[in-house]
């Protein structure tokens, strides 16, 4: 979810969710260690539950991130050996460590050590060649003695030449069947499963099998999905809040960005997702993109775009 699930949308994915874990966009020890830190590791209080999502083979660097993270109060660490781009590749992390389980059992003994926060793997079930089910449990076990007792796996392999990522999401075949597997015959492991689910009711029928979803992408283009996890998964029976409200209180927090000096078009960026589906959406977005740039622009151009929306809305229910 690189330059997707940054502070301004897990903001908005909060309004939506109180209880959903929350992760941030892959992070490179590169970035924390010889950038600002705080560039990434800042965020608002109300994100949490909050995990830092890092990329990175190096165990002395990692640990100096998770120490970050602590130092930070994240609830969560995360190490990402599921990502199959080439830039990722050229870095020596991401996918293409599956091919080398050592590593990352030592990254995470070493993560485990840095500071007292759990340390998770989120991984692909096999890639290249190297996609046999027991390839997979080798890397699990591997990893497992490392000090790792959770695993978010993508249902799918992927293929470190040949396709681009967008290609690694959509043409490897999705394998749930394999990831159910591993939950049998690793029981006292947590295994969450990702990959190709859409909406809630897909991703509340996999906890017949598995311990946990996490949802992507579906996440963040069809937004408003968020307002019912807290209904479906953690039983909370409140209803919904409606999009103008989620739009009210996220209006909030972006005048307050404003005040710090966020620029309009960050922030405003991560609205289409809500409106996904909705009648006067297209216009909803045009607006915004058209009208956000401005040096004077302001908050006051999302109650604009929201008045089109409203407009359409009611346009919609007379015809």
């Amino acid at each position: 979810m690189l330059e997707y699930t940054d502070r301004h949308a897990r903001y908005l994915f909060r309004v939506m969710s109180r209880h959903a874990l929350l992760y941030t966009e892959m992070v490179t020890t590169g970035a924390l260690l010889h950038g600002k830190p705080a560039r990434w590791l800042d965020y608002s209080d109300c994100e949490h539950p909050l995990a830092l999502q890092l990329g990175g083979s190096d165990p002395s660097e990692l640990a100096a991130c998770v120490r970050l993270a602590a130092q930070w109060r994240y609830d969560e660490v995360n190490l990402n050996v599921g990502c199959p781009s080439d830039r990722v590749q050229n870095g020596r992390f991401g996918a293409c460590l599956m091919a080398q389980p050592d590593r990352v059992a030592d990254c995470v003994r070493a993560m485990r050590e840095a500071a007292d926060l759990p340390v998770t793997v989120k991984t692909r079930i096999g890639i290249d060649h190297q996609d046999s089910y027991e390839a997979l449990v080798a890397f699990i076990a591997t990893v497992a003695d490392g000090g790792c007792d959770t695993f978010i796996i993508h249902a799918r392999k992927a293929w470190l030449s040949g396709l681009n990522p967008k290609q690694n999401r959509e043409i490897p075949p999705l394998r749930y069947e394999t990831v159910y597997r591993l939950k049998r015959d690793f029981p006292g492991l947590a295994i969450i499963i990702n990959g190709g689910l859409n909406d809630l009711d897909q991703a509340k029928s996999q906890l017949a099998y598995v311990d946990g979803v996490m949802l992507g992408r579906a996440a963040y283009h069809n937004a408003y999905l968020l307002s019912h996890v807290d209904s479906v998964f953690y039983g909370e029976h409140s209803e919904a809040i409606s999009r103008a409200e989620v739009i009210s209180r996220y209006q909030a927090y972006v005048n307050e960005e404003l005040e710090r000096g966020t620029p309009l078009r960050h922030m405003t960026r991560h609205l289409s997702g809500l409106v996904q589906g909705v009648p006067g959406a297209r216009r909803f977005r045009r607006y915004l993109s058209e009208n956000v740039h401005g040096s004077g622009a302001s908050a006051a151009v999302i109650s604009q775009a929201l008045d089109l929306l409203r407009s359409a809305a009611t346009a919609s229910a007379v015809s």
